[in-house]
């Protein structure tokens, strides 16, 4: 037990030290919010607190980047967190209610820029494998014979029956990823160290779109993913949007819908400066540092 706490404090070591030479800035954002988040598949986990004479909700986050996003609008530069997040029905053997998660920002980056530095980020680490990138549209290509970004939601559901899976989705997107999990993920077991990037736009999240795809990535080892990022929207407005979408669906879905963020989108009313972030996840970096 003490040599495997030793290895995960000197991981965190190395990556604070990583970033301390970059002058990428630690910080700390409150966990505990007034809002929950409005992604479509992420659920807050709620907390009853007292408050002035009655209790009031309050939800964990399940991420620091809305926190992070104020601190980026109001000047902070490049940063960086380590935290636990908090994620309501969560399943999988990947998945846990609670984990740590390293989250960072750096300005002026774009996601290629974004995914070398986090190639030297896992040199530093101790892997140094050979980096494989694949578009969203080529790994469809390469390993499904798929034109993604050219299949309609209706040829997309025959593809789908004609591999045995279900085609139960509301929406393109959801088959996309259905997709992309049966029958592009267990390929990229067979690559050390891969990044998918420029997903559909129909899969934009918070990330920058431009034309037919959104400027995002994920980072696999191994086959498993273990980071996800994005080109950032910088407007108020262009936040607002996306949100207003997110509950509509959640509320189509029969979800929680939780009221808009108004308090962010005042926050960001001068918009963020030009950046890249990336989520990820530490236990499974760790783990994938332990196999090698």
């Amino acid at each position: 037990m003490r040599d495997e706490l030793k290895r995960y404090n000197h991981f965190l070591a190395q990556i604070r030290q990583f970033f301390s030479q970059q002058d990428v800035v630690e910080v700390q954002t409150p966990q505990l919010l007034n809002t929950p988040t409005t992604d479509v598949y992420i659920d807050s986990i709620a907390m009853q607190v007292n408050g002035d004479f009655e209790k009031k909700s309050k939800f964990l986050h399940t991420s620091p980047e809305i926190e992070m996003k104020k601190l980026l609008a109001n000047g902070s530069g490049d940063i960086y967190q380590i935290c636990q997040v908090f994620r309501d029905n969560e399943q999988g053997s990947h998945n846990f209610n609670e984990f740590t998660m390293l989250e960072y920002y750096r300005q002026d980056f774009d996601i290629h820029q974004l995914m070398d530095d986090i190639t030297q980020l896992l040199k530093t680490l101790g892997i140094d494998s050979q980096v494989t990138k694949l578009s969203y549209a080529q790994a469809f290509f390469e390993y499904g014979d798929i034109d993604i970004l050219n299949t309609d939601f209706a040829a997309l559901k025959v593809i789908a029956r004609t591999h045995g899976l279900s085609i139960d989705f509301e929406w393109i997107e959801d088959l996309q990823i259905f997709l992309f999990t049966h029958l592009i993920e267990p390929k990229l077991k067979d690559l050390s160290l891969c990044f998918i990037y420029d997903y559909p736009a129909v899969q934009s999240a918070l990330a920058i779109v431009e034309g037919k795809v959104s400027h995002r990535f994920e980072l696999y080892i191994n086959g498993v993913e273990v980071a996800n990022g994005y080109d950032e929207l910088r407007h108020a407005n262009e936040y607002q949007v996306v949100f207003e979408q997110e509950i509509e669906k959640r509320r189509t879905l029969k979800k929680y819908t939780p009221d808009l963020n108004k308090g962010y989108l005042e926050a960001v009313q001068s918009s963020l400066p030009q950046c890249a972030g990336v989520a990820i996840g530490m236990v499974r970096l760790f783990s994938e540092i332990n196999l090698k």
